[in-house]
């Protein structure tokens, strides 16, 4: 029976270019944001904002890889990368994290070494700054 939630888990949703939501969203499944959101976001799987994505909010979830803007605090219970073209300004709250040269991040990082089920917050943390 555990199959049916992992089937339900890798479902993938689409916010495209063009598009704007405002209000929050909690989805169980994996997310791509290449429009706009203006409210806060909440998922148990992996959030993708490409070049044209922006979230102005707070994003939770288990992975990410950025792209586009993020203004808000960003928790990520496992690895998050930022790509040469991504935004965050804000605090960021990760287990693991890969900034590419070129990426702009304002705001404090805050890491810990536990990525299984504890996520962020748990275990041992160093805080860097960058501004």
């Amino acid at each position: 029976m555990a199959k049916y939630n992992e089937a339900e888990a890798a479902a993938i949703n689409l916010v495209s270019s063009g598009t704007d939501i405002t209000g929050d969203v909690k989805s169980s499944g994996d997310l791509r944001i290449d429009g706009t959101l203006n409210g806060n976001l909440n998922t148990k799987g992996k959030v993708v904002i490409g070049p044209t994505g922006r979230v102005n909010g707070e994003v939770i979830c288990k992975n990410s890889e950025v792209s586009g803007t993020v203004e808000g605090k960003i928790t990520v219970h496992q690895l998050l990368i930022l790509k040469v073209s991504s935004k965050i300004f804000g605090d960021i709250v990760t287990s693991k994290l890969s900034i590419e040269p070129g990426a702009i991040f304002s705001g404090n990082c805050k890491m810990s070494d536990n990525d299984s089920n504890g996520g962020p917050g748990k275990g041992k943390e160093s805080e860097k700054s960058s501004k």
